[in-house]
């Protein structure tokens, strides 16, 4: 898989529903892609229900043509508290391209790829000394 960089065409950063996120699990159940939930229920214990970001990752290529988008996946965590999750999930390519982008100014895109970069890297609540 090849890293999406900012600047790449493809790249983009996406609000998307819970049913939408939960709608993109099931497809990469069918297609047996192992970057997802293990099950639907499974995101749903981990998934709270409401909006979250996803987040050109890499792409898979297979014959010159994207077989998958892996994307990041922000979101709250289902369990009450207030800290939230990230983790991957993978993409069928047409429903990559389908969903609206967040990050069309550059401006804001530079700030979201700050975002996801600081949450992957892992963000813990300090008290200031």
């Amino acid at each position: 898989m090849a890293l999406i960089h900012s600047t790449d065409p493809d790249f983009r950063v996406c609000q998307i529903s819970f049913e939408t996120l939960l709608a993109i699990q099931m497809e990469a159940e069918e297609r047996s892609w192992a970057t997802r939930w293990s099950s639907v229920d499974a995101l749903r214990s981990q998934v709270k229900d409401g909006t979250v970001v996803l987040q050109a990752l890499m792409r898979e290529e297979l014959g010159g043509a994207v077989r998958a988008y892996r994307c990041l996946v922000l979101f709250s965590s289902a369990d009450g508290k207030e800290a939230g999750g990230i983790t991957t999930i993978d993409l069928d390519p047409a429903r990559f391209e389908s969903l609206e982008r967040l990050d069309r100014d550059p401006d804001v895109r530079k700030v979201l790829v700050r975002m996801f970069s600081l949450a992957t890297g892992g963000i813990s609540m300090l008290s200031k000394q």
